[in-house]
Order: C-alpha cells, then structure tokens, then sequence
C-alpha cells in the first residue's frame, strides 16, 4: 500500500484483520473451530477447514456449518463496532463449496450504541454444561433471545412442557445410538483427550465432573471432568428450537448466525445458554424434532435456556487455536 492510499483502505484492512481475531471467541461443536478466513483488501473469506469436521457424528457437514456461521456473526458484530458497513454473499462460489462467505466492506458506518457492550458479550460468552438455577429465566428475557436468533432468518421455538419431553425422549434415543457407536464414541474422544490440535477440544475443566440429572440428558462424554456441579436438576430450564423452512448448507450457516446472535444476547441479559446437538445428530431423532415443528420446518439445533448457578466457580474458558491457524493474512502482507 502506497503513501497515496487512502487512510480509509489502511482502516478497512486492519478493520477487518482485527474482525477475523475476534471471530475466534467463536463457539463450535466440541470447540473444534473448522475455519480459516482470509482477509482481502477490503474483503474478508471465510471457508470451511474440513480437517476439523467430525467424520462421523457430522458427515453432512451441518454442524460444521453452523459453528463457521457463529463465526461469520461474531465477525459482523466486530465489523460493525469498528464503524464498517459490511455487505455479506453466502457461499458465493458454486464451485467451492468450502468458502462459505465472503464479507466486503462497503463504508465506514456510525458505531452501534451498544457496541463496546457486544464486544464485551463476545469475549464473555461461554459455554456452561452445569444445570441451570431453580429460579426461571424471565420469559421476556426468553423472548428477546428467540426474536435476536429470528432477526437472522432463523425460527427458535421456545417449547411447551409437553414438548419438553418429546425432546428429552429424542436426545435419550440419540445418546442410546451413539452410545453404541464406535467410531463417534472414538471421535469424542479424539476432541475430549489430548489427541486434537492444540488449542481446540473440550479439556477436562469444562466437562461436569459427574453426568448431571436433567429432564433433557445432557451429552455423555464418555470420561469425566472436573468442573464441579450443584444439586440442580434444570426444572427452571427452558428450551428452544432453532429451525428453518430448508435443510441446506446455506441455511445451516444461517442458523449459526443465529446461534450466535441468540447466545450474545443471552449473554447481556445474564442467561445461560448451552447449544444441544445430539438430538440433531442422529437422522431418526432429528426427524423426530420435526414433529414438534409440525412437519413444517427443519431443526438445526436444541437451545437450553435458563439462569446460570451461581453456587461454584464459572466454568473455564475453552482454548482457542494459534491466530495464525485461523486468520491467513498473506495478501495483504507487506501493504501498510
């Protein structure tokens, strides 16, 4: 980049390095992080790592999807708190499926009020695998978190007691099936031990130290943890649907905007909110889900709602991959 460059180029391409950096708080699927971005002047690449896709439990690449969409979120909600308008084209390549979008900075845009607030949110949010408090998330609360996921183009349902047990019959039928599985048995292992690349996987600090009794089972790791947990049970937890009127990869990366849009508004109203996904892994059950849809929708994702316990110490952060695993900055290297 020359001495003649516009200070506004200079800014978009730190804009949107510094975009990229933040999109590594995102969450993923057994903190697996199956992205790459590459940043452009004044474009930002995301494509999809498939090295770090789970073979087994995710052959479709949906959950892949999803966890690359929250990271497209997280980089828009940066972009915007760095004063960037953004236009977004979503797999914009037929011939390369693995990039998944392509972010293109359009103009220097006014701050968002609750910017810093957001980005407070992003580096804050975590996932909390203990049950949830005795006491009820407030149903505005709730409210607001459905209709911040829906402003993404995805539905969250919030789910009736009744309904409530046809999940927690659905997630019991799908923990059963890979229970029996060896291969995803093995593939959770892989992302719970020590054998995943530094920096992803779930270490043992944010896995419960004992399987904890909720009316929706919670993923069975198949080891346990060391995150200590109350008595709770998750009688006050509440649970949502998120789900679309299509079942493709677009709108899977849609549903992680979602997901990400939901959980950082959780986040600033002080609500746990912990993805479930098992239910969405086996075929049968995740057909099953459809029902509690009506057949008129596809579930992505099981959301648990609710306040977090406060009776023992947050659950640690998950790790995070090397910046320069996740962010290529090449081709603008050398240009400011």
């Amino acid at each position: 980049m020359t001495d003649e460059t516009p200070e506004t180029s200079r800014s978009v391409t730190a804009a949107l390095t510094e975009a990229a950096r933040a999109a590594g708080y995102a969450p993923s699927v057994h903190n697996t992080q199956p992205w790459r971005w590459r940043v452009l002047p004044e474009q930002l690449e995301l494509h999809a790592v498939r090295g770090r896709q789970l073979a087994t439990t995710d052959p479709d690449g949906r959950l892949l999807a999803i966890s690359c969409g929250t990271a497209l979120h997280h980089a828009r909600v940066a972009l915007a708190a760095l004063g960037w308008a953004v236009t977004v084209d979503r797999l914009p390549d037929p011939a390369d499926p693995d990039l998944l979008a392509r972010l293109t900075a359009t103009e220097p845009t006014a701050r968002p009020t609750d910017s810093a607030e957001s980005l407070a949110c992003l580096r804050a949010r975590r996932t909390d695998r203990r049950p949830v408090s005795d006491e009820a998330a407030p149903t505005d609360a709730l409210r607001t978190i459905a209709k911040a996921a829906s402003a993404e183009g995805t539905q969250a349902q919030l789910l009736n007691s009744d309904q409530v047990l046809e999940l927690a019959a659905a997630a019991a039928r799908a923990a059963s099936v890979e229970a029996k599985d060896p291969l995803v048995r093995a593939e959770l292992d892989y992302w719970t031990g020590r054998a995943g690349p530094t920096g992803t996987g779930l270490p043992a600090d944010v896995l419960p130290e004992h399987a904890p009794q909720t009316t929706v089972p919670a993923r069975d790791f198949g080891r346990e943890g060391t995150l200590p947990i109350g008595p709770g049970h998750d009688r006050a937890a509440s649970y949502a649907l998120l789900y679309g009127d299509e079942d493709e990869p677009v709108n899977w990366l849609r549903a992680g905007e979602a997901l990400s849009a939901a959980w950082l508004t959780a986040t600033r109203l002080g609500v746990s909110l912990t993805p479930l996904s098992a239910a969405i892994e086996v075929t049968n059950t995740r057909q099953a889900l459809r029902r509690l849809l009506a057949d008129l929708g596809y579930p992505y994702l099981v959301l648990r709602l609710g306040l977090p316990d406060r009776t023992g110490a947050e659950p640690a952060r998950t790790p995070r991959l090397p910046v320069e695993q996740v962010v290529d900055t090449s081709a603008i290297e050398g240009s400011s």
